[in-house]
């Protein structure tokens, strides 16, 4: 096992690293900005190293200056959390080249992975179904003989994109030559790759995510499923597992198929598969794979409360090379109850821009079946410079009515003073009719403000 690791990240994502190291004895190195001197996850830790100023390009994304904290702290190994570098396959070539150990998948599939035309490709190869597209588009006269063959609406995806960034749909084939330009330039300027590619649209689809677990050496486990369709400018704000939208059999094909495929690539530590769900006219369930995440998601945490595992120490110890239960055959994955998390963060609650500033006041919820995962605390101001996310609170209990109705309970106790939030936004989606009756679609919310 380790004896040190370094989490080159911030936050809540921080917090939860530190926790799963000092359960398993491991010491705990936290990096931060100037903007972050006071943040929990400093406070946490067993060490700490300033890596720079503010901006995140200068600390949290300043590989030199990580790689020389993992030095100067004689750590072992690097958790990298998720979004900043979790997703770099040069960082992590780079850790091994410094003697750390990257705690995630190996560096080539993180860069297959990361181009979303050759992941779909590799699944594709694997058996999982993909929708009607393209490859990477080389012009303009390209995407429109695309068009022509797949039909409208289409969606143009930024190769190496996520988050919704260099994304545009398109419902009028006049604009598609205009909605790739804009999608380029926005793919350019948040991944510094302009490659983009097209997909057949689906209007109303279900987000369905296959959560996985591979030892990089052909063994993989599907550890459950989840639903993720509640989504805002294609940024998720509630998961829940199982997912309401699945059959017994539907699930069990879905899984076994996933980690099949998952298997075959050899895939080390944990990862999520996503997929887009749609019904024929006889109901049967069509699910099109559209990506595949290589590292912890933010919405782990419902799987955790279903089947009882804690993920980011799996991750450790397959990182470690220790043996894993689960996959080793000796621990089967058993699904209990229901649970759902919603993502609260720092915004106007109508223009949904960023709220930073002090938080005056904070009271959490308790009681049975309820998480709070978080880095803030009275007192704490939350910078302008990262995230909005304050903290996921997360419900579990017998079945998804009742998780419904403890979520309402404890959106109600949970208060936070200071910047504005979502809370109010989740209030009313969890008293929604269809919500409630687990009729869940990307567009929920166009209903909601309707």
């Amino acid at each position: 096992m380790f004896r040190k690791i370094l989490i080159a990240n911030r936050g809540e994502i921080a917090v939860r690293v530190i926790r799963a190291c000092r359960e398993l004895g491991i010491a705990s190195v936290a990096v931060h900005s100037t903007a972050d001197e006071e943040a929990l996850h400093v406070k946490l830790a067993d060490e700490s190293v300033c890596i720079g100023p503010p901006p995140a390009r200068q600390s949290y994304l300043n590989m030199p200056a990580l790689l020389s904290a993992a030095e100067i702290t004689n750590a072992d190994a690097v958790h990298p959390g998720y979004g900043f570098l979790a997703e770099s396959a040069h960082f992590a070539e780079l850790c091994h080249r410094a003697g750390l150990t990257f705690i995630g998948p190996q560096p080539e599939l993180m860069r297959l992975l990361g181009d979303k035309v050759a992941a779909r490709a590799a699944m594709a190869e694997r058996g999982l179904p993909v929708l009607p597209g393209s490859g990477l588009l080389t012009s303009d006269e390209e995407a429109m003989a695309v068009a022509a063959r797949i039909g409208l609406p289409l969606i143009i995806k930024a190769v190496a994109g996520g988050g919704g960034r260099g994304m545009k749909m398109v419902r009028d084939i006049g604009q598609l030559c205009a909605q790739l330009a804009t999608a380029r330039k926005e793919a350019e300027a948040a991944f510094g790759d302009g490659g983009v590619y097209l997909e057949r649209l689906l209007e109303a689809p279900r987000h369905i995510e296959v959560q996985v677990l591979g030892d990089g050496c052909g063994r993989c486990v599907a550890v459950g499923e989840r639903e993720c369709s509640i989504q805002r400018r294609h940024q998720k704000l509630v998961e829940e597992a199982p997912a309401p939208a699945l059959s017994a059999e539907e699930r069990e094909d879905l899984l076994g198929r996933a980690a099949q495929a998952v298997a075959a690539l050899h895939y080390r530590g944990v990862g999520t598969l996503e997929f887009l769900l749609e019904r024929d006219e006889q109901g049967r369930a069509r699910l099109y794979f559209m990506e595949m995440n290589p590292r912890i998601q933010v919405e782990h945490t419902v799987t955790e409360m279903v089947t009882g595992l804690d993920l980011v120490r799996e991750q450790i110890c397959v990182a470690a090379g220790a043996e894993v239960a689960v996959l080793a055959g000796r621990a089967p994955i058993v699904c209990r109850g229901h649970s759902i998390e919603v993502r609260i963060n720092a915004e106007d609650p109508v223009t949904f821009a960023p709220s930073p500033g002090c938080i005056r006041a904070l009271h959490l919820p308790g009681g049975p079946g309820i998480r709070v995962d978080t880095h803030i605390y009275a007192g704490y101001s939350v910078p302008p410079h990262y995230d909005s996310l304050l903290c996921k609170l997360v419900v579990h209990d017998e079945d998804r009515p009742a998780a419904v109705r403890r979520l309402r309970r404890a959106l109600h106790e949970l208060v936070i003073e200071g910047p504005q939030t979502n809370l109010d936004l989740h209030r009313r989606i969890v008293d929604h009719p269809d919500f409630i009756a687990g009729r869940l679609d990307t567009r929920l919310l166009e209903r909601l403000a309707s």
